[in-house]
C-alpha cells in the first residue's frame, strides 16, 4: 500500500471537491486502508498546487462523512470505520481500468458512462453496449 496516494492535479472548477473524491476513492478501493495517515493539508495543498484551505475543505468532507479522523497530533487518518467496497466489486472496476487502458479510453469518459449506466439502473435500459 502506498502512504502517500497520487492524486491528479485538481479539478480547477470545484478543486476541494475534486480531491475529495479522489481521496474517497483510494479510501474506499482500500489502496490507502484503516489507520493509516493522510498528507498534511499543507503538503496536500503542495503537491496538488492548490490554497491550504481548499485541501482542508476536502479533508472536512471526509470527516464528515465518516472516512477519516482528524487529531491535533496524529493528524488525518483513515477511520478504522471507513468502507471499503467488497474485493469482487475492486477487482471488476481494476478489470476495467485496465480494458480502458489498453484501448487509451478516456477517464473522464469511463465515469460519465459508468455514472449513466449507474443512474439509468442495473439494466442500463437508456444504454446499450450492441
Amino acid at each position: 500500500m502506498n502512504p502517500r496516494p497520487r492524486l491528479a492535479p485538481a479539478d480547477e472548477a470545484n478543486p476541494a471537491l475534486d480531491i475529495y473524491r479522489q481521496l474517497r476513492g483510494i479510501i474506499v478501493s482500500g489502496q490507502l486502508g484503516a489507520g493509516e495517515r493522510l498528507p498534511t493539508v499543507r503538503q496536500m495543498a503542495s503537491d496538488l498546487g492548490v490554497a491550504p484551505g481548499t485541501a482542508a475543505r476536502a479533508y472536512k468532507m471526509l470527516e464528515g462523512e465518516g472516512l477519516v479522523i482528524s487529531r491535533t497530533a496524529a493528524g488525518t487518518r483513515v477511520a478504522e470505520s471507513a468502507g471499503v467496497l467488497p474485493a469482487s466489486v475492486i477487482r471488476l472496476i481494476r478489470d476495467l481500468v485496465d480494458e480502458a487502458d489498453s484501448v487509451a479510453a478516456d477517464p473522464d469518459d469511463v465515469v460519465d458512462v459508468l455514472r449513466a449506466i449507474w443512474q439509468a439502473g442495473s439494466h442500463g435500459e437508456a444504454l446499450h453496449d450492441e
